[in-house]
């Protein structure tokens, strides 16, 4: 990890335990004592072990968008790509760190940098489209809860959907107008070029067009061969966040609450879509204070912090360490790849 890592590491994990004290403080009282009296770690063991396996959906949505553009994609490099990518998810602003970090890891596998650059753009417009729909099923089932949300929460989802809006809108040009996607890529390169000069630009111009080129030919094959990929990446992407969603449900078993699924997965919904906008490193801070004042709602003031320090646990903390274990394993394996390239290259050089 360099320096400008440990910088943004820091600074995501300080500022969230900083909103996670000022939480506590304001809500632990004497009370909170008394129900943590009734608290049962099985439902926390198995909160954990949903958080896990809601992984599992996300490494088999990247094996079978991938097998849709004919690329084999083994589980088990799937599962570390994803649990390399959740720790730059986790220090980036909108846990945009992620997709840098999966398209690598495609590639690694064999996969065309365009085709791995499709492949997690669709994880995105899948998502986008996904939470939608959940969105808009659960303002129908609970339009009374949605209208006593705060102005704030509001304001925040509405500008996350105007971005996974205009993501999706962005990627419905490139299949229709591939021409004009294409024109504005080589047109920001070419400013980039004059803005800063330098060797680096000009390499990647020479292969953007190439990669270009394949990134709009694969997004053109998922909506017409590659559907089968698409509707198995849409299923496990329900499956993933409905997992995910799930989470904070058995949280509140384990401090003896009642699960309120229904309006714990509007109040999920609402936090993925407001993470979505790229504010704070690993949105730090925004999630914290986004869950204490939708869940303040539903239950006890006395018990809110707890419930949120434990949600965030295993929905942020847990990604910082599985995706630091993901890195390192990655690193390593790359180290090896590198000495096996290099051992033959060095016999040969002896042998001449």
């Amino acid at each position: 990890m360099d320096k400008t890592q440990r910088r943004w590491t820091w600074l995501s994990i300080g500022f969230s335990l900083l909103v996670l004290g000022v939480v506590l403080y304001l809500t632990v009282d004497r009370t909170t004592l008394e129900l943590l009296l009734d608290f049962n770690p099985l439902y926390l063991l198995l909160a954990l072990l949903l958080r896990t396996f809601s992984l599992v959906f996300w490494a088999y949505r990247l094996t079978e968008l991938s097998k849709a553009l004919h690329y084999r994609v083994s589980a088990r490099n799937a599962f570390l790509i994803v649990t390399a990518n959740l720790f730059a998810g986790a220090i980036t602003p909108g846990q945009a760190g992620g997709e840098p970090v999966r398209v690598h890891g495609l590639y690694r596998t064999g996969v065309k940098i365009g085709d791995a650059t499709a492949v997690v753009l669709m994880e995105r417009v899948l998502d986008g489209v996904v939470l939608s729909l959940m969105g808009a099923v659960a303002m129908i089932a609970l339009g009374e809860v949605w209208l006593s949300l705060p102005l704030s929460i509001i304001v925040a989802m509405g500008l996350a959907w105007i971005f996974m809006v205009g993501l999706i809108l962005l990627l419905a040009l490139a299949v229709r107008r591939p021409e004009r996607v294409k024109s504005l890529v080589m047109r920001v390169l070419g400013w980039a070029e004059r803005r800063f000069p330098g060797e680096r630009i000009p390499k990647m111009i020479a292969s953007a067009n190439q990669e270009t080129d394949n990134l709009i030919t694969s997004l053109l094959y998922f909506t017409s061969k590659g559907r089968r990929g698409l509707v198995m990446g849409g299923l496990c992407t329900a499956a993933f966040w409905a997992s995910e969603f799930f989470v904070a449900s058995l949280i509140l078993v384990a401090l003896a609450q009642p699960p309120f699924i229904a309006q714990s997965f509007l109040f999920q919904l609402i936090i993925a879509i407001v993470m979505t906008v790229p504010l704070t490193p690993g949105s730090s801070g925004i999630a914290e204070l986004s869950a204490t004042s939708l869940y303040a709602l539903i239950m006890p003031s006395a018990i809110v912090g707890v419930f949120v320090l434990l949600w965030r646990a295993l929905l942020y903390y847990y990604n910082i360490v599985v995706g630091a274990i993901g890195s390192v394993v990655t690193v390593r394996r790359e180290m090896e790849r590198s000495r096996c390239r290099e051992e033959p290259e060095q016999e040969q050089i002896r042998e001449n």
